[in-house]
């Protein structure tokens, strides 16, 4: 399955991404990687051209971005791909583990691993709405919970199309 296919699925087909906890988990790691990817290079941007008065806050600031000078920028891309790397494994895994808590509550069959990538790939809409929010003022204190419930939303949508329990 090509990235453009898993990227349209995700927003509207959760029987497909039901089916997507099948993938091999390298695909869905390439998937993930690419969000990474947009979300520090949207990040890097803001930094780079929005937030130059970040070093005018202190005189110790505005003393170090003169001494390190143009190293402030690799340093900060790389800075930034670190966390948004961590920040996206650590969401994922949690929402899998509320998945696979909610997928025994619905007596459905279902392995952390398989609600894992599906939490990978239902991730999509809520880091949408998360850039959407980031250049939306009002919205900024309530967008990790209206993020957490789309994609607990998504995860669940997704997981009643996951087989029955043997029981």
């Amino acid at each position: 399955m090509k990235f453009h296919q898993l990227f349209l699925a995700a927003f509207h087909e959760p029987k497909k991404l039901a089916a997507f906890r099948l993938l091999p988990i390298g695909k869905v790691m390439r998937y993930i990687f690419i969000f990474i990817f947009v979300m520090t290079s949207l990040s890097f941007l803001r930094f780079t051209f929005g937030d130059s008065n970040l070093f005018e806050a202190s005189p110790e600031l505005m003393e170090y971005s003169k001494t390190i000078g143009g190293l402030i920028y690799p340093m900060a891309f790389i800075f930034q791909l670190v966390i948004s790397t961590f920040y996206l494994f650590v969401r994922i895994s949690l929402f899998a583990y509320l998945g696979t808590l909610t997928a025994k509550l619905m007596k459905r069959r279902a392995e952390f691993r398989h609600v894992w990538r599906t939490a990978a790939i239902a991730i999509t809409v809520p880091l949408i709405v998360t850039l959407a929010i980031d250049f939306l003022p009002s919205f900024k204190t309530a967008g990790i919970i209206i993020t957490s419930i789309v994609h607990l939303l998504y995860i669940v949508s997704a997981i009643k199309y996951y087989p029955k329990s043997a029981r």
